[in-house]
């Protein structure tokens, strides 16, 4: 039995004490529990496990949270609010479209003609290029048009003038195209950066260069339609769009150089208007310049290169050295509206619609132009004149000084003054170009009667040509004047404007403007079926000290057409024309202007949609036509006498009927009576003021006595 049990008990551990007696240094059979003896190294190793443990339990929480907020993130997004993803920055997609500041500007049909492109400029620190002279050698491989001293200067380390700032920024080059900019970055220089930037480019070049202006280098706009517009153009990115036709431009261009070319001229200007709008259509200033090279580098470097001389080299950040030129040769001097010119003999137009819109007198008027008019130590006469009393059309279409004198008589130096103030020609133009004079014109207190006879026939005040269009406009469009505007016009607007004459004064004043092209000095601007109208000028300059030059004139022609719709006003100019084998040795208006006018008819007219009445030039014709010679309408039977009368004194003169509406057309009798004279009043006029009446005395006794 024993046996069995002792095969039953398990094996005694290693560390047990033998049978049968205590370990040593054991406690007694009597003691609670054993004590057990650990070595120093198992406790270390036991205390590194624990450590580890804990690291474990704090990276597995760790990792734990992680992937909590992990999952809960992916929960939120796919789960709880799929559809509202968090904002962030979009990607830059690019648009094609250049990222510039200022606005484009169109023509009225949406061609471009100024446009702001992203280019690339070179600059220098100088703080950061350790050997100047090296680094200029270098650059001026790729950019030989520097010069080397002025570079080497510009990229040297110094100080701020003035202060003990370093200079840190020096303008090397600008308008690098990508080529440059690679051949610049492959020498591998320090201290040399590039920063984008923008330049204006104007793609129609010298077309309507001085309505478009300029900016400077910082794109701030300095003349034209930039500085008029420039706040516009810089805070809406909307092109702006002009009234110029750009195609109209170019032909207008065209045929004012062609005349000043034959006539070997120094310059000229040209208008063409709406006349119902008063928008500009094609304004043009001959010389002129590329609008995208406005100082000529382009054009002098390319002379220079004809010329076989080596180009000097520039710094581009340099400023242009001021050459001294004289103005009506200056290719900036805008003379459609800054240059003040006599304008001739076309303001008989205006002398002739103020008589009849004021009713001093009519179309079978006649004045005295058989001799000159003397006026103290002055003398007026006419240039091949008729040397006969002339009737009202024949005073325009003769384009006699002396008629057209008598006639501003007849209304008075008070009524002229106010009539031209009235038509604004005393005045500066509202059109939105900063460039516009103020007319020169005798003052209120100044303006006698040896003024208004001068002035009548545009000598004595001095306009811009755009003054002289815009008045023309408003005598053949029904008499309203309205400010002339570059900004385009939609097509179912109505300017407001000022009525000037009578809608009947200004249907008269289109017939006698149809026959001076037809009978009088403007043949040359007739254009078969477009029915031109107008005036031709012919004015001596003044000089800088006064009087008048000789052999220095200006040649002008303004007009309408077609008058029987009247839609556009035309004026040309060419300053100091010389005479040729083709004029005969002339070198008036008649020879000069007017067949350029009719050239631009020619030519602007189909582009603007007109079509040429061929098929009824009859019809046309004579709804326009005016006789030289207008006799006075019938006059009405006498009442039958109810009672005898004595007949009247022989040599007194017969009662005159009541006169009809001054701009009335009558019909033409075969038997023209006498017409009504200019004699002076028997009453004392004022000091230095003479009076002027009409009397029904003989042609010879008409005109102003000799003092």
């Amino acid at each position: 039995m024993n046996d069995s049990h002792d095969e039953l008990r398990p094996p005694p551990s290693p560390d047990a004490a033998p049978a049968g007696r205590p370990r040593p240094g054991s406690l007694t059979a009597t003691s609670s529990r054993a004590l057990v003896r650990i070595a120093a190294p198992e406790l270390a190793r036991r205390a590194q496990l624990d450590k580890t443990r804990g690291r474990l339990v704090i990276a597995a929480g760790g990792f734990a949270l992680l992937f909590g907020a992990v999952s809960l993130k992916l929960a939120f997004a796919t789960l709880f609010d799929p559809m509202v993803p968090k904002p962030r920055a979009a990607v830059r997609i690019p648009t094609g479209e250049p990222n510039v500041g200022r606005a484009a500007i169109t023509d009225r049909n949406g061609e471009v003609l100024a446009v702001s492109l992203q280019v690339t400029e070179l600059y220098a620190n100088p703080q950061e290029i350790n050997d100047p002279q090296a680094a200029a050698e270098k650059l001026l491989t790729v950019l030989p048009n520097l010069d080397r001293e002025r570079l080497v200067a510009r990229i040297s380390p110094r100080m701020v003038p003035g202060t003990e700032r370093p200079v840190e920024f020096a303008y090397i080059a600008r308008n690098l195209p990508p080529r440059q900019q690679q051949a610049i970055n492959d020498l591998g220089i320090a201290g040399f950066h590039f920063r984008p930037a923008e330049r204006r480019f104007y793609p129609q070049g010298s077309a309507a260069a001085h309505v478009l202006g300029q900016v400077d280098v910082d794109g701030r706009g300095i003349a034209g339609v930039e500085r008029s517009f420039d706040e516009r153009l810089r805070v809406d990115r909307s092109p702006l769009r002009l009234s110029i036709d750009v195609r109209v431009q170019v032909a207008l261009r065209e045929a004012v150089q062609k005349a000043i070319a034959d006539y070997n001229g120094i310059g000229g200007a040209g208008v063409l208007m709406d006349i119902n709008t008063a928008e500009v259509l094609a304004m043009v200033s001959l010389p002129d310049y590329d609008a995208s090279d406005p100082g000529g580098l382009q054009r002098r470097q390319d002379v220079t290169a004809a010329n076989g001389q080596p180009m000097a080299r520039q710094v581009v950040a340099r400023p242009a050295v001021p050459t001294v030129v004289k103005q009506d040769q200056d290719p900036h001097f805008n003379r459609a509206t800054v240059g003040l010119y006599e304008p001739g003999s076309t303001f008989k137009l205006l002398t002739a619609a103020m008589a009849l819109d004021a009713g001093s007198a009519n179309i079978w008027s006649s004045f005295d132009a058989s001799r000159p008019i003397r006026y103290g130590r002055f003398t007026i006469s006419d240039y091949k004149g008729k040397n006969r009393v002339l009737s009202l059309p024949e005073v325009l279409a003769y384009s006699s000084n002396l008629g057209a004198a008598h006639m501003a008589l007849g209304v008075g130096p008070a009524r002229h003054r106010e009539f031209m103030g009235r038509m604004g020609m005393l005045q500066r133009l509202g059109v939105e170009l900063p460039e516009t004079a103020r007319p020169l014109a005798p003052t209120a207190n100044g303006w006698r009667d040896i003024n208004t006879m001068t002035v009548s026939f545009g000598h004595g005040i001095s306009v811009t040509p755009l003054h002289v269009v815009t008045g023309v406009s408003a005598l053949a469009n029904g008499g309203i004047l309205r400010t002339p505007t570059l900004v385009a016009q939609s097509p179912d607007s109505q300017r407001e404007g000022t009525r000037v004459i009578s809608e009947r004064t200004s249907e008269t004043m289109r017939r006698l403007m149809r026959l001076v092209v037809t009978d009088g000095s403007g043949k040359g601007a007739d254009v078969p079926g477009y029915f031109v109208g107008g005036k031709t000028g012919t004015a001596q300059k003044v000089g800088p000290r006064g009087g008048y030059l000789q052999d220095k004139r200006i040649a002008a022609f303004v007009g309408a057409f077609p008058l029987n719709a009247p839609r556009y006003a035309l004026y040309v100019m060419v300053d100091e024309p010389k005479p040729n084998a083709q004029s005969h040795g002339y070198a008036t208006a008649g020879w000069v202007a007017a067949p350029a006018a009719g050239a631009v008819i020619r030519r602007v007219a189909p582009i603007l949609g007109m079509v040429p009445e061929t098929d009824r030039i009859p019809q046309i014709q004579q709804t326009l036509s005016i006789p030289l010679q207008p006799g006075r309408p019938a006059r009405p039977s006498p009442p039958v006498a109810t009672a005898p009368q004595a007949p009247a004194p022989r040599g007194t003169p017969a009662a005159t009927p009541a006169t009809p509406p001054a701009s009335g057309v009558a019909p033409a009798p075969t038997l023209v009576p006498p017409a009504p004279t200019l004699r002076r009043t028997e009453a004392e006029p004022p000091a230095g003021l003479l009076r002027f009446a009409v009397s029904p005395a003989s042609p010879r006794e008409a005109g102003l006595a000799p003092r």
